[in-house]
């Protein structure tokens, strides 16, 4: 029977496209590294009580790139060069979602506006990567190769939301309400679009990897369709809903410790 633990249990199991996955994730996780870190530079002085923060959340992306660079070394595996069509960070900045690299690349102090777009794209693409975080708990939080990477990687993630509906909540109640919800909802309905192409991307490579027969093939991609009709009609919503959230200042502390693989 095809199943989500089914699935990834497969993908989990061959080298190949565990190489892949990782590489994958590794890569994207040290893209938004990066950009948290130029962001937190260049924060605007009226800002700077965010710069922490930011600075906070970059060093936690930088140790998730790590910690899927050592899983695959546990394996003897090095990393793989990531497909363009896989890549959604990059595809995301593309189609012009968060701040253009460009404009990160140079030494100019960015705008109140700037801040506000990066915590409305963060706040979308952090409910995304918790979501798929806990999913990965779900089915693969106890095991021994994993397990322990997953539990900590998604405390992060949620670490990195409850700071989003935080700190946007704290801007709308400034006065920028309007911009806030409008830029949320003109990022969820990008994020969807692009998260539907990677997600058709990455399963046809992992199936041709696998080794996967037509039918099961069109399957996964039904699957992935109907995820994506279901968001676009309806899921978008819980993207640009704002809630105070239980953690409170959440990246208010240093950055943990990456776990030994």
């Amino acid at each position: 029977m095809l199943s989500a633990r089914s699935l990834f249990q497969e993908i989990l199991d061959d080298d190949r496209s565990f190489r892949l996955f990782c590489s994958i994730a590794a890569s994207g996780e040290a893209q938004g590294g990066w950009e948290n870190g130029r962001i937190a530079a260049l924060v605007p002085p009226s800002m700077r009580d965010l710069a922490p923060k930011i600075t906070r959340h970059g060093a936690d992306e930088d140790k998730h790139g790590r910690i899927f660079h050592a899983l695959l070394r546990k394996r003897g595996l090095d990393p793989v060069e990531v497909p363009p069509e896989t890549d959604y960070t990059m595809l995301l900045e593309r189609r012009g979602i968060g701040l253009a690299h460009e404009k990160l690349h140079r030494d100019e102090p960015l705008t109140e506006q700037d801040i506000l777009i990066y915590l409305a794209h963060s706040r979308i693409t952090e409910q995304r990567a918790a979501d798929q975080m806990v999913m990965l708990i779900k089915y693969f939080g106890d095991n021994a190769e994993v397990g322990r990477a997953i539990r900590m990687i998604s405390n992060d993630e949620d670490n990195h939301l409850a700071y989003c509906h935080e700190e946007l909540l704290r801007l709308a109640g400034e006065g920028h309400g309007r911009t806030i919800q409008r830029v949320l909802r003109e990022c969820a309905l990008v994020e969807i679009q692009v998260y539907h192409q990677v997600g058709l991307a990455v399963m046809e490579r992992m199936g041709r990897l696998l080794g996967w027969p037509a039918p099961k093939a069109a399957l996964l991609a039904a699957g992935i369709h109907s995820v994506y009709a279901y968001e676009r009609l309806a899921g978008w919503r819980k993207m640009v809903t704002l809630t105070m959230p239980e953690r409170r200042d959440a990246l208010g502390g240093p950055a943990t410790v990456a776990p030994v693989i």
